[in-house]
């Protein structure tokens, strides 16, 4: 094994497959990210909103969206949506489609519990005073309640946003054509493990590795602000 780490020959064949194979698996994780991400953004401030919402109705639906797919594997989720769809749509779903919707549905669900947490810390105050003005429920969150959420709650999002991209892996399972399916398939085919996964690893990282710092540095300011004190009554 640490032989083949320092075999020459291995390293030129992977140098000769970077750009056909490693670059293009590259892009693709990239770009199902950053639309996953996206997507999962959608969900989570709509199912955050209903959560916190009057309507029993809403707040159930919530919990069944939440409560479903934090406790079901992405794995999972993944096949079914490539075994099933095509007979929903008529057709292969085009394998960023899968991506986007398989990690972007998933990590809605954990960013809603985000958005939960976020409206429930500011005061109640803030919404008897937006009501009293003639706001309605969504008004209020839109223009009043989740720009103050956002502080709070970009913490805990930029680590949805890091572990996203570290399970856009799994669209390897399903020929994804991300860069983990490029790697596997050519360590798989001609044994080259170390040259195949090191490299793979390498480029994960340096999606991640920004995000990671990212994270603390917000963690450490969240710790940093103070805590605006809860309004006594309606403004």
């Amino acid at each position: 094994m640490i032989k083949d780490l320092f075999d020459v020959k291995r390293w030129e064949a992977f140098l000769r497959v970077l750009p056909s194979d490693y670059i293009p698996g590259f892009i693709m994780t990239l770009k199902v990210a950053l639309a996953g991400l996206l997507l999962a953004l959608i969900l989570g401030v709509f199912f955050g909103m209903m959560s916190t919402a009057k309507l029993k109705l809403f707040r159930f639906l919530s919990r069944v969206y939440v409560e479903f797919f934090q406790n079901t594997p992405l794995v999972v989720q993944v096949f079914f949506y490539y075994a099933c769809l095509p007979y929903v749509i008529g057709g292969r779903v085009p394998k960023f489609t899968l991506g986007v919707i398989g990690v972007g549905i998933y990590h809605g669900a954990y960013i809603s519990e985000v958005i939960r947490t976020g409206i429930e810390a500011v005061p109640k105050g803030q919404f008897e005073s937006a009501y009293s003005q003639g706001f309605s429920y969504f008004q209020t969150m839109w223009y009043i309640i989740l720009p103050q959420t956002i502080k709070m709650i970009l913490p805990p999002f930029t680590n949805q946003a890091l572990n996203l991209v570290k399970n856009t892996s799994v669209l390897a399972l399903v020929a994804g054509m991300d860069l983990m399916y490029h790697a596997d398939s050519w360590g798989s085919d001609l044994g080259f493990f170390i040259q195949a996964y090191l490299p793979c690893a390498l480029m994960y990282f340096i999606i991640c590795f920004p995000l990671a710092k990212l994270a603390r540095y917000l963690e450490v300011r969240a710790l940093r602000t103070p805590v605006p004190k809860k309004q006594k009554g309606v403004a």
